[in-house]
């Protein structure tokens, strides 16, 4: 279990709402050996910079274990008593499904089931919320956006807390 007990955690943010930063924190606070799930790629120059300003924040102790496809593979595989895990993010792990066709729906499922379980350790997963804008001009973007909700309201649904983060402040959705 996490702290106060609780062994999932899902933060919410738009980009640069200052979610990444919270869900590290809430990680470090644990007490526990802390590991980053990544799920994003390296295949542009700005987000190099991006994992790179990622990596600086977290020093050592912090464990990296790549997860861009199989991510419920990996949670089964790295979770542990001992150990806070932050997954970060959903929806970069949603866009590598897509560019891949890859069957969404099956990881989903796959995802639900390791998350089910329940996990041991904490485990704190960080996504985008992209449905708070406009509707998309074109399908694959509508896909995703149906996608992610789906996504957020499955994984909503398990986690004992749910952080909306803003502006860097965090509002407590549930827990």
């Amino acid at each position: 279990m996490g702290r106060g007990g609780v062994s999932l955690h899902f933060v919410l943010g738009g980009a640069r709402s200052g979610k990444s930063a919270f869900a590290e924190a809430l990680v470090s606070a644990s007490g526990l050996r802390p590991l980053y799930l990544a799920t994003g790629r390296a295949f542009d120059a700005e987000m190099r910079a991006r994992i790179a300003e990622h990596r600086e924040r977290r020093p050592p102790p912090w464990e990296t274990v790549e997860a861009p496809l199989r991510l419920a593979e990996a949670l089964r595989r790295e979770a542990h008593g001992d150990r806070a895990v932050l997954v970060d993010c959903l929806t970069l792990w949603l866009t590598n499904l897509m560019l891949e066709d890859h069957d969404v729906p099956a990881a989903f499922a796959a995802l639900a089931t390791a998350l089910a379980a329940p996990l041991p350790g904490l485990v704190v997963i960080v996504s985008n919320e992209v449905g708070l804008s406009i509707v998309p001009d074109n399908r694959m973007a509508r896909d995703f956006r149906d996608h992610a909700g789906r996504l957020h309201q499955r994984v909503a649904a398990l986690a004992g807390e749910v952080t909306f983060v803003a502006a860097g402040l965090p509002l407590k959705l549930k827990g």
